[in-house]
């Protein structure tokens, strides 16, 4: 593969099925967890460190994934986007980047149009098959368990950095 991780300035992210494991548990009241990899929330910090931004795109709208944005310290959090596509076009204006520099994780067929836009693609090792034609990268982890990090740790590892530097995070 020929995709040069380390000039990646934005990576975005799909939820459910990445950061999560895809699963939704429902009360009457509605959603009421999610299950998040803390090694996922540690990679992203890792990646913050290194100027680089994470966004959340995501179809569905929830206070958890606020509340877990927030702990790790993401600004960038878009829910309820029906086109994610769009959405990651625009933030690819905003910040003046090109497809190269963009790199978007998502599990299926609702992240297809965002796989086509950004430049470098990664999916979880349980992704849908209809999407495994537009990923660069098909990870080992699957869904909920730190394909975010193990995607993360790929970044980290093209632009030559010691893991070492990372340990007051």
């Amino acid at each position: 593969m020929s995709k040069d991780l380390s000039k990646i300035k934005l990576f975005a992210m799909d939820v459910d099925g990445t950061l999560t494991d895809g699963k939704i548990y429902m009360g009457n009241e509605g959603e009421v967890c999610k299950s998040f990899d803390v090694k996922d929330g540690l990679g992203l910090k890792i990646l913050m460190s290194q100027g680089i931004t994470p966004a959340i795109i995501t179809g569905r709208r929830s206070q958890i994934v606020l509340n877990r944005a927030k702990e790790i310290g993401i600004g960038q959090i878009h829910q309820g986007v029906k086109n994610k596509a769009q959405k990651l076009l625009q933030l690819m204006e905003d910040m003046n980047l090109t497809p190269d520099q963009v790199a978007y994780i998502g599990d299926d067929l609702n992240d297809l149009s965002a796989l086509k836009v950004a430049g470098i693609t990664f999916a979880p090792a349980d992704c849908g098959k209809q999407i495994l034609p537009y990923v660069d990268f098909h990870l080992t982890k699957k869904a909920g368990q730190a394909p975010v990090r193990e995607a993360i740790d790929m970044i980290i590892d093209s632009m030559n950095l010691d893991f070492s530097d990372f340990l007051d995070l």
